[in-house]
């Protein structure tokens, strides 16, 4: 009997040594496929750290000095940043960032959202690939061209005008990128021309992915379009739709381009956005303190703005 068990406890210390092995040698394989898993990403990651890590940086360390490019830098401390919000013309640029949020991002989201529930709707006709083709066109073309379009566009002699003139509304013609009340909207509306098909390309193929079978089941219960649109897809689209939102609110926070290629920031400064402002003082004025103050504060912004649209993902999602 003794020598049963001892035969007994011989093999389940034998069987336990087995497992430490095995175990320490998969936390050894575990190991080296992080370790290989790292190496890869280094190259991103240290291209990432010379080219953006470190300028931010160096921003974040300009920002609190007194410097126009070229002197002895003086210690501001938070000044730069006090000015932020004491300096009516940087309050206004950030104000005039969030007016071009609505048509950069709202506006292009509720209209994607109704286009993807008729293109949803009628999938089986002809040319409905044609048409997303052309909404999504603005995307592949530079930003600098499409600026230099819609000057164009907007001019005296303008498309605008003339098909005001052309429908006896000649009366409104007018140079929109010249006016105070104007220039804004106007460069508001290139945002929603630009932003509606990318929209609309990430809500199709989230519409791609909802079971068919939900759909039926809805039509048989007697749902129609609208309740369909509420019930399952707007559901189903959450995280396209905070995906959507991040991209389009970021590119309007981040507007400079379409800025500086049709107003410079005019007339006067009712198109200035916080980018501009960023651009013209370290370039333009010398002030590369308050540029860099700027240019923090308006990471910070999209930073918390990004956070927030996060949580629009759904939990399996994010």
């Amino acid at each position: 009997m003794s020598q049963f068990t001892g035969t007994t406890a011989s093999a389940a210390d034998r069987s336990a040594r087995r497992g430490r092995t095995r175990r320490a040698t998969g936390s050894v394989r575990k190991r080296r496929r992080s370790l290989v898993a790292y190496l890869y990403v280094l190259p991103a990651f240290i291209v990432f750290a010379v080219f953006l890590g470190v300028p931010f940086l160096q921003s974040i360390q300009y920002s609190f000095y007194d410097w126009d490019g070229l002197s002895v830098a003086t210690w501001a401390g938070f000044a730069n940043y006090l000015d932020v919000f004491a300096d009516a013309q940087l309050r206004a640029s950030f104000g005039h960032a969030l007016v071009l949020m609505v048509f950069y991002a709202a506006v292009p989201v509720a209209l994607a959202l109704f286009l993807t529930a008729l293109i949803s709707r009628a999938n089986g006709l002809r040319g409905m690939s044609f048409f997303r083709t052309v909404l999504f066109l603005p995307q592949v073309i530079a930003s600098v061209v499409v600026a230099t379009i819609w000057v164009s566009i907007y001019s005296a002699d303008g498309l605008v005008n003339d098909a005001l003139r052309l429908v006896g509304l000649g009366q409104f013609a007018q140079v929109w990128l010249g006016g105070y009340d104007t220039a804004l909207p106007a460069i508001g509306f290139v945002g929603t021309w630009l932003n509606v098909g990318l929209c609309l390309v990430l809500f199709l193929s989230g519409v791609g992915n909802i079971h068919p079978s939900l759909f039926e089941a809805a039509r048989i219960d007697g749902a129609g379009a609208v309740r369909e649109f509420f019930s399952i897809t707007l559901p189903s689209l959450r995280g396209q739709i905070a995906a959507a939102l991040t991209l389009t609110v970021v590119s309007a926070l981040k507007t400079f381009d379409l800025v500086y290629v049709t107003t410079s920031g005019g007339p006067g400064n009712s198109t200035s956005v916080p980018a501009f402002e960023a651009y013209n003082r370290a370039f333009q004025t010398g002030q590369v303190g308050s540029a860099a103050a700027v240019a923090v504060s308006l990471t910070v912004v999209i930073m918390i703005v990004t956070a927030l649209i996060s949580r629009l993902q759904p939990k399996d999602v994010a």
